[in-house]
């Protein structure tokens, strides 16, 4: 039986929930738990704050969460290099447009919700709700508190773990003395490695018959590229995951040389954008603080990407921080069901299986990762994009990954082998032991 929640737990507890940030993850939580009837403190530093990353995701992910209008672009022309050839990628993309994405949200919260500047630096529970401790000494009480303070979480705890990888990017935006790309292109990945002579190349990428870049010494990473109209282009060098991570100055300097190997230069630079963050940190084991986005290790361990998993599962989080609340449930009860909605059984395993296919792709060499994902991208179109978004079920994704085995060349299906066994082994082995979040 649904009951009202009971009177003493409301003692000097105002709040229902309160959100730890105002980055997209805290403010998406925000805006869901509003409309789920709940109320709602937010605590951030600075507020909020313009965000200022640049945010990919495929049109598709928006689609039924009905946000695709807040896209800035939109792209039909999607494509990758991974050798000399071009390779074709039938999906739109496109970029997030963030004053617009971080106003819908607001708009959703409007005058329902108590803004907080502080810091949190400790937080203690009883069974009636939780205390955070803020930077000045104040003291702020909810029943149920969510971090969504990013990777670097100031409250969830986390498991001891070994050095983690990293991807990082270093990107700029700006006009150029030609254009990088071909007009309306998005350039997901061009793995054709930058040299280290500059010599220039008298093709701008795209272009059929642009040759193949040398290799370059050191970790491999890639060229991700945006035409944003108007002359202006957004160019990211990116190192998809390594440990330890690229430094900046390095992703910089390859970034140079590709530009300089294009035949062109940085005419005005409008912003730059420095990208580090874990690909691979473990979840936290469920406690009474709820973890939220980078908080709960919400990214994708193949991708990177953590935007669309955060605007999908905010309001399924909300939904079950509204019906423990409703039924009276224990506050511990409600946090680890909390957990359970982040973190099922079936998306535990299924993580298992990215972070095999992550340790992988930084057990290769510049030849095996080009060869890597041109097999990859070779696979129907529903496999490769169910992977990357993070849609198939546990049985499909591991059907995928041994579909892309089969059709590897005998070179590559030796090195996954190898990582298979080799560091490989501990999230295999994972994937099939007791969960940490069941109901």
């Amino acid at each position: 039986m649904i009951v009202g929640r009971p009177c003493d737990l409301c003692a000097g507890l105002v709040d229902d929930l309160l959100v730890v940030g105002a980055g997209p993850a805290g403010l998406a939580i925000t805006a869901a738990a509003v409309k789920e009837g709940l109320s709602v403190v937010n605590l951030s530093p600075g507020g909020v704050t313009p965000w200022r990353n640049t945010y990919g995701i495929w049109q598709d992910e928006l689609m039924p969460l009905g946000l695709a209008d807040l896209l800035a672009n939109r792209w039909q022309d999607v494509s990758a290099y991974f050798g000399p050839e071009e390779t074709v990628l039938r999906r739109a993309y496109g970029r997030l447009d963030n004053d617009r994405l971080q106003a819908h949200l607001l708009d959703c919260v409007q005058g329902r919700v108590r803004w907080l500047p502080g810091t949190a630096v400790g937080v203690r529970h009883d069974e009636r709700g939780s205390s955070l401790s803020l930077g000045d000494g104040q003291e702020v009480a909810a029943r149920l508190v969510i971090d969504a303070s990013g990777h670097n979480p100031a409250l969830v705890t986390r498991p001891p773990h070994a050095p983690l990888a990293y991807q990082a990017a270093y990107g700029v935006l700006g006009t150029f003395t030609r254009p990088p790309l071909r007009p309306g292109q998005l350039l997901f990945m061009d793995y054709r490695k930058a040299s280290p002579d500059h010599k220039p190349c008298a093709q701008v990428a795209g272009s059929p018959d642009h040759s193949d870049f040398p290799a370059a010494s050191g970790p491999p990473t890639f060229l991700y590229g945006m035409d944003l109209g108007d002359g202006r282009f957004f160019l990211e060098e990116t190192s998809l995951a390594a440990r330890p991570a690229v430094g900046f100055a390095q992703l910089k300097d390859r970034l140079e040389q590709r530009l300089a190997q294009l035949g062109t230069a940085l005419r005005e630079v409008h912003d730059t954008e420095r990208v580090l963050f874990p690909m691979n940190a473990p979840l936290p084991a469920p406690q009474r603080v709820i973890g939220f986005g980078g908080a709960a290790g919400m990214v994708h361990p193949a991708s990177g990407y953590m935007i669309g998993s955060v605007l999908t599962f905010a309001p399924l989080l909300a939904a079950s921080l509204r019906r423990g609340l409703d039924r009276g449930l224990p506050l511990e009860q409600i946090a680890r069901q909390a957990w359970a909605t982040l973190w099922s059984d079936a998306r535990q395993r299924q993580r298992q299986l990215y972070l095999l296919g992550l340790e992988a792709l930084m057990s290769f060499d510049t030849p095996q990762i080009r060869s890597h994902f041109a097999s990859f991208f070779a696979l129907p179109e529903q496999l490769w994009q169910g992977y990357l978004s993070g849609t198939l079920s546990t049985s499909a994704l591991a059907d995928t990954m041994w579909q892309l085995f089969r059709r590897a060349p005998p070179a590559l299906r030796l090195a996954l082998m190898r990582s298979a066994l080799g560091r490989g082994s501990g999230p295999l082995w994972q994937a099939f032991k007791p969960r940490l979040f069941s109901r």
